[in-house]
């Protein structure tokens, strides 16, 4: 499933406390999207990595109370006392079975021992699959019948809009709308040690915003996303000093054409950040007059992502006209 339909999916199983298990490969974002759940409603978010504790770890630790002559469980600090939020279980299936097993009643009865989860937090898991070469143990029935379970899939259109949205850099960007099939590239059978995922373009991102010298920006990025991928991103890097000025263009409407699909997929990216860093209708205006010339598919692709993120343009008189040469793709 898209990140997109399980945002929406997970939002609402979450307003009836339904406890949800996402699976997916490494570095997709199974972290991120929960956490971004819990922003958008306003919720506190608790990541516990079960992978690190011991089975008394959820339970607490006994002690004697000598007004009742019984032994009780001292809660850990690091659970929920009050509010609204979510308890997410990160690797779930990389724990110990000793340690799964500790957190069948907390996710099904929603207490421990002594402890009770308030009655505004929901329990998400997340966890790789079996088939990921992670270190994973067999999730026993008992605990896997008692989540509702997804499974993520990497989807470049979704990745796109969130990239945006976080200020990844433009030529990232363009270059995965270029070259979709290089946003992920784990391959469970080979012994690679670095390979593209999301996550692994978020360091790309940051090396490119680093102080890294020149000579050596190949192999980092390699280390990265792999040796081939980083040679064709930075290969597809020097597109940008082919591209019209798009300054320009966002603030004319007009400006040089391109028959390059490399440079048109540059091009297009470039186009839609001018927007998003001055969002204006002037600027949306000429972006608009400039994609009436341009490649059909570019031009739509150029409308879609803004629109995708919120950028409004059915009050434009230009988006008028635009939608009239472009309705036969739209339909």
């Amino acid at each position: 499933m898209k990140a997109s339909k399980l945002i929406s999916s997970i939002s609402a199983l979450i307003e009836q406390k339904v406890p949800s298990f996402l699976w997916g490969a490494p570095g997709v974002g199974k972290s991120s999207i929960i956490k971004q759940i819990a922003q958008s409603k306003g919720m506190e978010f608790i990541d516990l990595r079960l992978a690190l504790m011991d089975p008394t770890d959820l339970k607490g630790i006994p002690f004697y109370d000598k007004d009742s002559h019984t032994a009780l469980w001292a809660p850990p600090a690091f659970l929920p006392k009050e509010g609204r939020g979510i308890l997410f279980l990160d690797e779930l299936n990389t724990a110990a079975p000793s340690v799964q097993a500790s957190a069948y009643q907390l996710i099904l009865d929603r207490k421990v021992g002594e402890y009770c989860l308030p009655s505004g937090w929901a329990i998400i898991a997340a966890g790789n699959r079996e088939s990921d070469r992670g270190v994973t143990y067999r999730m026993p029935a008992p605990l896997a019948n008692r989540f509702v379970h997804f499974e993520m899939e990497v989807d470049a259109c979704d990745w796109r809009d969130w990239a945006y949205e976080k200020g990844i850099d433009a030529k990232i960007i363009a270059y995965i709308a270029y070259k979709n099939e290089h946003l992920f590239t784990f391959d469970a059978k080979s012994d690679t040690k670095s390979f593209a995922t999301p996550r692994s373009w978020e360091y790309v991102d940051a090396i490119l915003k680093s102080s890294i010298d020149a000579e050596l920006l190949l192999d980092a990025i390699s280390g990265a996303v792999g040796k081939d991928v980083a040679v064709g991103f930075l290969q597809f890097v020097k597109v940008m000093t082919r591209l019209p000025n798009i300054e320009d263009i966002l603030n004319t409407g007009e400006g040089e054409y391109s028959d390059e699909v490399d440079v048109l997929y540059a091009l297009s990216v470039g186009l839609v950040s001018g927007v998003f860093k001055e969002n204006s209708d002037e600027k949306l205006d000429n972006l608009l007059n400039y994609t009436l010339k341009l490649k059909s598919e570019f031009a739509v692709m150029c409308v879609q992502d803004l629109q995708r993120n919120g950028v409004k343009m059915e009050h434009s008189k230009v988006f008028k006209e635009w939608v009239k040469q472009f309705a036969y793709l739209l339909a």
